[in-house]
């Protein structure tokens, strides 16, 4: 059994002390390939760091909605130039946070709509953040011309999940399924083919029961893979490996 984690953050303080050791170990571990997902400047090119120190290790580059205040056209520029490297294999991730409202959320639509059209100008996929916000979010992508990515750790139900798919999108299922009353989330999962699943940790956050409360590692993604093949009514094994070849599906530069 081999897992694909298709959105963590390793660049995180949380794994200063330990970030050579930790990441060189995961394929012991069970865990295939990690995608390090860009928030930021500063975390986009640690991502590329990372990636280009490991050869398990993928990047993605892009402005997470806490930080669009901070977002400028030059800088969107460079994040459009960095999507040319062969390891950044998706722009994101970008969105809208209207829990946190951490930035303005006009702001934050201009940005998210900016950063969409640079994914499209590129032909990347992206990866999508929403909390708070899943009807604003659909909408501003509905009317984009990108139809390639994921919905990362999805908190919607499962009309929302569906209507995602049939536009091309791929669903991001976390930790957060292994929780305790989170049965909208569960009939999403059940609601969509396994052939439209994405395993992720959203490392170092997110953790699965049995280690809830505790730093989020990629192959925690066990725990995920085991409650996704009982809600589906299959294996881990099959939920491993379908979930696996979607990673590379959604993005074609992963190997």
């Amino acid at each position: 059994m081999t897992l694909i984690d298709s959105h963590a953050h390793y660049e995180n303080k949380r794994y200063d002390q330990d970030r050579h050791a930790l990441i060189p170990a995961l394929p012991s571990k069970g865990v295939e390939l990690i995608i390090n997902v860009g928030c930021d400047m500063s975390c986009s090119g640690a991502s590329i760091e990372l990636a280009e120190q490991y050869p398990h290790v993928y990047a993605t580059v892009g402005c997470h909605p806490h930080y669009a205040k901070d977002l400028t056209e030059q800088k969107l520029e460079q994040l459009k130039d960095w999507c040319a490297h062969p390891k950044v294999v998706a722009f994101g991730e970008t969105g809208l946070d209207f829990y946190h409202d951490f930035s303005p959320r006009d702001v934050q639509r201009h940005w998210f709509r900016r950063q969409l059209e640079t994914a499209s100008e590129v032909n990347i996929p992206v990866a999508i953040h929403s909390r708070d916000a899943n009807d604003e979010v659909f909408e501003i992508i509905q009317k984009s011309s990108v139809r390639n990515g994921v919905i990362h750790s999805f908190s919607g139900d499962a009309v929302l999940a569906l209507e995602y798919v049939k536009m091309g999108f791929h669903i991001g299922i976390s930790g957060v399924v292994t929780f305790d009353k989170t049965d909208t989330l569960k009939e999403a999962v059940a609601a969509i083919p396994l052939e439209c699943i994405l395993l992720e940790t959203d490392a170092p956050y997110l953790t699965p029961v049995p280690y809830r409360g505790k730093r989020n590692e990629s192959h925690y993604l066990a725990y995920v893979a085991e409650t996704i093949a009982e809600i589906k009514g299959t294996t881990v094994e099959e939920v491993c490996k379908q979930t696996s070849a979607n990673v590379r599906e959604v993005f074609p530069k992963v190997k």
